[in-house]
Formats: structure tokens, C-alpha cells, sequence
């Protein structure tokens, strides 16, 4: 009886622990684009204070002080022709070593792009959300939609979502059902902080093959960025109820992110609000959950 009180009394010290993580890091969550290519780029547009080239050395300049140890690269453009240009950008750098895709699958070209993409390994699947012109509830419903994703999954790919809102969970939602084989990564959660408190994201957490990236933490309010931990804890603390620390990870979303933090300070406020979670926990936020999930080299951690 002392033994289990003993027990219990050190897990619940040990959840009150402030522990900052310090070991090494794997980003999901980054992306690569170079307006001054003849062709340039959708986004960032001219003025944006993300606008230029952001390339690997850049990224790197930044992310290796930090502790990174490997990338994944998520396309922003929706044009097929640049997912071609970002698997020769990634040859710069080894420690880019996934990479997910931006395809159409209502496109004819979806099927050979599909094919062509997967023969490199660092292809890890495709991005489709509310953005683009796009809407991932409404599509499902056009001829061949659903056809096409499922060769997604049957491939063993991963579906990313983008911009989350309530419609979007809805639509994941649904394909989820259609599509119970199809992994899915549900971006930028925290962004969407009432999506949190919802029976939907409830629901679609309680899925199994789906995941949270945990990226676009950081926030400002009227005193501009917002630095104490404690602001962002109750929404992290629900995600990780729902989805579990095996399905939670790590992403910077740099150089989006810069709009509101620079990368060191970016990562140090996710450190924080990680903090009160035992060590094995954030080992496996930080470092081994997007490997395993995406599956990339050594990720069956």
C-alpha cells in the first residue's frame, strides 16, 4: 500500500518537473523555395518579410546551433513541376532526409507523378487542405478524388493537412472513414487553438493512423509575441490527451515562423511549454515520432 502511494507520488512529481529538453531534434516541418528562379514562386509574395531564397544552407545556418539533426520539407507551392525542384534541392544538404509533396489528385498527371515522386525514398507523401483554391471536404465527393488517395496510402504515404479550421476537420473526418488505411498529419493544431476543445478533433484524434504536428506554437498578443509558457500549456496539454505522445511531434515551420520569432527563439518557447513532460516524452516529440511516422531511417523507435 506505502509503495503504490510512493508510486503514484513520484509520477505526479515527476509531471511537475520543469525539464528542458536538450538532446537532439528532428524538424517536420520546413520549407524551401527560391524567388529568384526564372519561373519564381507562389508564396511568399514580394514585401513579405519571408520573401527571397530560403535554401538548405540557410535553414541549416540556423537549425544545426539548435540541436536539429534532421528535416522534413513540406512543398508550398501548388505548381507539380516544383516538387521535382525541391528532391534536387534536398541533394544539397543529407540531413534533409524526407520530404512531403504538393499534388493535385484530381489531376491527370496525378497517377505518373505519384509513381515518378515515390521512387526516391525521401518522398514521404502529399499536403492537401483548405488552401490553394482547395477544400478536402467538398473534393471528396468528385470522381476519382478518393481513388487517387487511396493509392496514396496503399503506398504507404502520409497525407498532411493544411490550415486547420472546423471545415477541415470535417473533411478529415470523413476521409478518414473512407480511407481508415491512410495515414494522416493534421498540421499547425496549435494555431487553431478552440479546435482543441471540440468533440470533432475529439473524434478524429481517437483514430489511430492520425497524428498532430505540433507547429505554429508561438502567438502575439497586444505586447507582441507572447513568451510565457504557461499561455500555451492548456491547448498542448489537450492535444496530447486526445492524440496520445506517440502521435505528437515536432515542427518549426521556418521560415513562416519568422514572421513572428527567430528560429532559436521559436524552438526555446516550444522547449518550455514541453517542459513539464517526463523526458522519454519529449525525446519522443522532439526527436523520434515524425521519423517512425513518416516512415523514414530510424524511426521505429
Amino acid at each position: 500500500m506505502l509503495a503504490a502511494c510512493g508510486a503514484t507520488l513520484e509520477k505526479a512529481f515527476e509531471r511537475t518537473l520543469i525539464l528542458i529538453y536538450t538532446g537532439p531534434l528532428f524538424d517536420s516541418h520546413l520549407h524551401l523555395y527560391d524567388p529568384t528562379r526564372a519561373e519564381g514562386i507562389p508564396w511568399p509574395q514580394p514585401g513579405d518579410a519571408i520573401y527571397g531564397p530560403r535554401l538548405p544552407a540557410d535553414y541549416w545556418g540556423q537549425a544545426e546551433a539548435c540541436g536539429v539533426i534532421g528535416a522534413m520539407v513540406v512543398e508550398a507551392s501548388p505548381r507539380r513541376e516544383d516538387n521535382d525542384w525541391i528532391l534536387r534541392t534536398l541533394d544539397q544538404d543529407p540531413r534533409l532526409v524526407g520530404y512531403i509533396g504538393n499534388l493535385d489528385p484530381l489531376a491527370g498527371t496525378f497517377a505518373d507523378d505519384l509513381d515518378r515522386l515515390a521512387r526516391d525514398p525521401r518522398f514521404r507523401g502529399i499536403r492537401y487542405g483548405n488552401l490553394w483554391g482547395r477544400d478536402l471536404l467538398g473534393d471528396q465527393q468528385r470522381a476519382g478524388f478518393i481513388d487517387a488517395l487511396a493509392q496514396v496510402a496503399e503506398r504507404g504515404l502520409v497525407l498532411d493537412s493544411a490550415n486547420p479550421d472546423a471545415r477541415l476537420i470535417e473533411g478529415l473526418l470523413t476521409l478518414s472513414e473512407r480511407l481508415p488505411h491512410l495515414r494522416i498529419v493534421v498540421d499547425h493544431l496549435p494555431n487553431a487553438a478552440p479546435l482543441a476543445f471540440t468533440a470533432e478533433l475529439q473524434e478524429l484524434a481517437s483514430r489511430p493512423q492520425v497524428m498532430a504536428k505540433l507547429a505554429e506554437i508561438p502567438q502575439v498578443g497586444d505586447g507582441g509575441l507572447i513568451r510565457d509558457a504557461g499561455f500555451y500549456r492548456d491547448v498542448l496539454g489537450r492535444l496530447f490527451e486526445l492524440f496520445g505522445e506517440d502521435r505528437c511531434f515536432f515542427g518549426s515551420d521556418w521560415p513562416n515562423s519568422d514572421h513572428l520569432a527567430d528560429f532559436t527563439t521559436t524552438l526555446g518557447l516550444v522547449k518550455a511549454c514541453m517542459a513539464t513532460h517526463p523526458a522519454h516524452t519529449q525525446e519522443k516529440f522532439f526527436l523520434h515520432n515524425a521519423p517512425r511516422v513518416y516512415g523514414l531511417p530510424g524511426g521505429a523507435r
